[in-house]
């Protein structure tokens, strides 16, 4: 199972706003196994965004668009509604609960916020609505796509009671993800991939685990070990296995070096 993050919002563009829905989608994601290859930004224009929507279905299992409720909701499932090829429809549970949120607050609801209770035939709203602006489930084909607002509160709260349930229920098989950094001091990452350069060959064939490096300014580079297993006690198996062979290539590489003995590994 793949799933893809979209965040949507011009403002996140321009850094007005900072994306964290997006590395909190993706931490969740990971400890659930789930895996998530791309994460991508758009602007609050139509045509960009239906292209990111099918962009993602064409490379992944599962796309989160998240945000993007500009306009009361004009825009939002429009893209949707283009991507699953049908019209849209009034959901009147979705008008009663906006109108009855405003009445609640003793605000006026103005009519253009009824355009949020207008969904795409064949979607499923979710089951949480904190706020106003209603998630989405819009099957297309054997994928699907998630819509939830940019409120982060409101998302996580959807994400965690339906989107993540389903996502798991859809991939059939549960897994886990699980990481483990290693610190070094003193060498560049040029340097280290030469130290390494023999293992990343050989992990491109296998696929897991995986090997990245991590810049840390003054705390060196690090080196981040991933792997994805059935279960937790597996995948730890995995990364004692994977620490205790990048460990070795560093005793041969440094034996054979005339470069500085202060470099480290913790």
């Amino acid at each position: 199972m793949r799933c893809e993050v979209i965040a949507i919002g011009t403002e996140l563009l321009l850094g007005i706003i900072v994306d964290s829905n997006s590395a909190w989608i993706g931490e969740q994601l990971a400890l659930a196994g789930i895996d998530s290859y791309y994460q991508v930004k758009v602007g609050d224009n139509f045509a960009r965004i239906e292209a990111c929507i099918r962009q993602g279905l064409e490379r992944s299992d599962a796309v989160i668009c998240c945000g993007g409720w500009a306009h009361s909701g004009r825009h939002h499932p429009r893209r949707h509604r283009r991507v699953m090829g049908v019209e849209m429809r009034r959901d009147q549970a979705i008008a009663d609960k906006i109108r009855h949120i405003f009445e609640s607050r003793g605000r006026v609801m103005s009519a253009n916020n009824l355009l949020q209770a207008n969904i795409p035939v064949g979607a499923q709203p979710i089951a949480q609505m904190p706020g106003t602006a209603p998630g989405l489930v819009c099957p297309v084909g054997g994928k699907v796509i998630y819509a939830v607002p940019g409120v982060p509160s409101e998302m996580r709260e959807m994400f965690l009671g339906s989107i993540l349930p389903d996502l798991q229920r859809r991939a059939g098989q549960a897994s886990v993800i699980k990481s483990r950094v290693l610190r070094t001091w003193g060498m560049s990452e040029s340097g280290l991939a030469e130290v390494l350069e023999k293992r990343f060959d050989e992990l491109d064939k296998l696929g897991n685990p995986t090997i990245a490096f991590q810049a840390s300014g003054i705390d060196g580079i690090k080196v981040r070990v991933v792997a994805k297993c059935d279960d937790e006690a597996t995948a730890v198996r995995i990364l004692d296995a994977e620490e205790k062979l990048i460990r070795a290539c560093w005793v041969t590489w440094s034996s054979a070096s005339t470069s500085s003995p202060w470099k480290r590994w913790s």
